[in-house]
């Protein structure tokens, strides 16, 4: 299954709304001369884009559920279907 249209434009719209806020807020540890510091704000907008990823691909899910994907909780496993022709 393919993303759609509507679902990339959510990625960007949420991620840019995100990440404009966060850059707003961070932009001091942006351009420190501290690369340590460099490096874990740009790992925050790293986390940002997955979070915004995980929300517009699960907007079929509750809430809570979609909580616990952004924390990273495997997804359920799904029942195993039969297989057409099985003898036993």
């Amino acid at each position: 299954m393919g993303k759609t249209d509507d679902t990339i434009e959510n990625r960007v719209y949420l991620f840019e709304s995100l990440a404009s806020s966060y850059v707003a807020a961070a932009s001091e540890l942006l351009g420190s001369e501290d690369a340590a510091v460099r490096e874990r704000a740009r790992r925050a907008l790293a986390e940002l884009a997955y979070v915004s990823c995980v929300i517009a691909d699960t907007q079929h899910l509750s809430p809570e559920q979609v909580r616990d994907r952004v924390l990273g909780a495997p997804e359920p496993e799904q029942e195993p279907r039969a297989k057409a022709g099985r003898r036993r």
